[in-house]
């Protein structure tokens, strides 16, 4: 397929989806980066493997799969012209991805109450690369609400319908990737003693 060839309007929808994917990928970069270098810390002497992530964690993990799931029953709303309960879905979303960081922060707080610091004497390096690893990605999910945020508006102004959903799509798919790799993430971290 000629990516030149097309109506201009086409044009624009293969641009703004190779963007999102370039975007994707070099996200994809750096998380591999980071896990690459917490394998690498733990052959250090002074890594402790025996450490417990938070429980909060664990319950945010639930909380963006199922937000992933309500964005996807809201995008299949929309497309079948059911406006109503596609705004009803993203607005769960919204609520979903707002709890998944709330949780992030309680988890942040367990690690504190059990003596786990980013830095300091009382530090180690597993839990430092925990606490780092975890705000990058709260930091992603900061820009995956604000992209939430203005497909929510543009649906409230009835921009998206079953011909037109572009905005929609994009959001979808960069909260799809952030769900995935949060899923990765919490396993990584779980599972690389």
């Amino acid at each position: 397929m000629d990516l030149t060839q097309g109506t201009a309007e086409e044009k624009n929808r293969r641009a703004k989806k190779m963007m999102l994917w370039f975007g994707i990928v070099s996200l994809i970069m750096g998380f591999a980066g980071w896990t690459s270098a917490y394998i690498v810390s733990s052959k250090r002497e002074d890594w402790v493997s025996d450490l417990e992530l938070p429980s909060a964690f664990f319950i945010s993990t639930i909380m963006i799969i199922l937000s992933s799931i309500t964005y996807f029953v809201a995008k299949k709303a929309v497309a079948k012209n059911n406006q109503k309960n596609g705004t009803i879905f993203l607005l769960i979303t919204l609520v979903l991805g707002i709890t998944f960081i709330s949780l992030q922060f309680v988890g942040f707080s367990q690690m504190l109450e059990n003596g786990y610091y980013f830095t300091g004497p009382t530090s180690n390096i597993k839990m430092s690369y925990v606490f780092l690893i975890a705000a990058v990605h709260i930091a992603h999910v900061v820009a995956g609400l604000i992209s939430l945020l203005v497909v929510l508006v543009q649906q409230l102004r009835n921009k998206y319908t079953p011909e037109n959903m572009l905005g929609m799509e994009l959001g979808a798919t960069f909260w799809h990737f952030l769900d995935f790799i949060w899923v990765y993430l919490i396993l990584f971290m779980y599972f690389v003693k």
